[in-house]
């Protein structure tokens, strides 16, 4: 094994011994809490059972926090881990309550589990930063050596540049430079290649170079890489075969999806009934005008429906014909407008469109008419996306940005579409929440030309 290598697989390793022992530490002072709290409601369980009920937690907190990538210590940024360790803790308290209360036969009290989920939020938050300077420190950021080929490094490169605790391109080079000379290259001190949109000719002898090398790989995928992730090994025959379906959902997972769509919709319309109301007032003080906003935008299998928005712009912000997109600083946005796309409430009234069918809770974000246009005359693979429902939240809403460019929220979307399952929208909801608070996921275009 190579240095290289093996500085991958003792960064792996750093990770899981931080959440074992995070979780052995969580496990312990479960222990002495259910002891003390919860012995009353379940006498019967309390001496040797109280082993089983804490070996039980320790599996129910572990793929919690490891579904929600709270275990991601020095790869995400570390307030996105705190972030979704709170959300792994809640997750694991909850399920851990019902299962209590279900042995105990009956609903036991919950101020001792909320107790336990303050703490348990204290203790994380505090962990996972230090896990996270822990890890920078032993490890530093990668150097890595960038090849690009005919778009150019520069958007990439941004990015990687924003996270310079994790990612330091030491050198970019164009695969113009030739495999020799990229080889060469290569044969100093670099710990990571990034493969950035070259040609399928180069692409696969840099990924098998460095396969055999065991220098690890950033690619970007381009549309038929992420299709190909997502099919079904075909094992009948000695030539291994790889299935690629048409991209979609079957009929039992359409049928589970929008049940739970309708439950959960009138469910928020009910509870958020006076949120609205609020927000409609404060809309009218404002500026006396209308209260929604209606858009029409290209859904399922490309059919148009109107959004429905809390009006967050002036009236006849969008002359007839003409689109505006939002950038930073934009002096349409009213001010409560302004603090209603801060928090995302503008969104709200969609909870109307899924519960009517126009949208789901999960799916990638419809767009408007004229947008698909002209991202299709520029990617033809975009009319992909409506093969599922859209949504309100999505992939391309947790991991990307307002302004996140079409053929990175192509590709997101189509991640989300070849590996769908409901355990995936219901982590992309859990997710939702951490978007809420981050700027950067409201931010608009820097320039009006900005699509």
């Amino acid at each position: 094994m190579s240095g290289k290598g093996a500085h991958i697989i003792n960064k792996e390793i750093s990770r899981k011994a931080e959440a074992l022992l995070e979780v052995s530490l969580l496990s312990i002072v479960f222990f002495v809490f259910w002891g003390e709290c919860y012995r009353g409601d379940l006498p019967l369980y309390y001496h040797k059972g109280k082993f089983v009920f804490t070996g039980v937690y320790f599996v129910i907190c572990y793929f919690s926090l490891n579904y929600v990538d709270a275990f991601m210590f020095g790869r995400l940024k570390a307030t996105d881990v705190v972030f979704n360790h709170w959300v792994g803790y809640f997750c694991a308290d909850v399920l851990e309550y019902f299962i209590i209360s279900l042995i105990s036969n009956g609903l036991v009290s919950v101020v001792p589990i909320l107790e336990l989920f303050l703490g348990q939020c204290a203790f994380g938050t505090i962990y996972s930063v230090c896990c996270s300077l822990l890890y920078h420190r032993l490890y530093g950021a990668d150097n890595m050596l960038m090849v690009y080929g005919q778009y150019g490094p520069d958007n990439l490169l941004k990015k990687l540049n924003s996270r310079p605790d994790k990612y330091n391109i030491t050198k970019v080079m164009s695969e113009e430079h030739g495999y020799r000379e990229i080889f060469r290259e290569l044969g100093k001190k670099y710990d990571a290649l990034v493969i950035n949109d070259v040609s399928s000719r180069m692409h696969n002898t840099l990924v098998k170079y460095c396969y055999i090398n065991n220098i690890p790989v950033f690619v970007t995928p381009k549309i038929s890489d992420i299709l190909v992730k997502g099919s079904i090994d075909v094992t009948l025959f000695d030539t291994p075969l790889y299935v690629v379906n048409e991209a979609g959902l079957n009929i039992f997972d359409r049928i589970i999806k929008r049940t739970l769509d309708i439950l959960f919709s009138l469910i928020g319309l009910i509870v958020f009934f006076p949120l609205f109301l609020g927000v409609a007032i404060a809309i009218k003080l404002d500026d006396k005008g209308p209260v929604f906003y209606l858009q029409e935008r290209i859904g399922q299998n490309k059919k148009k429906f109107k959004i429905i928005k809390f009006r967050s712009m002036i009236v006849g912000a969008e002359k007839e014909g003409e689109v505006r997109p939002a950038v930073d600083g934009d002096s349409r946005i009213t001010r409560v407008g302004r603090r209603l796309r801060g928090s995302r409430l503008d969104e709200l009234p969609q909870l109307i469109n899924i519960f009517k069918g126009d949208m789901s809770f999960v799916g990638p974000r419809p767009e408007r008419t004229e947008h698909v246009e002209k991202y299709e005359a520029d990617i033809p693979e975009f009319c992909l996306r409506s093969k599922v429902p859209m949504g309100l939240t999505g992939y391309a809403q947790i991991y990307g940005k307002y302004n996140t460019s079409a053929y990175d929220k192509l590709r997101l979307d189509l991640m989300y579409i070849q590996k769908y399952s409901l355990f995936l929208d219901f982590k992309i909801i859990l997710l939702t929440i951490r978007i809420l608070f981050k700027k950067e996921s409201t931010e608009g275009f820097k320039t009006k030309k900005g699509v």
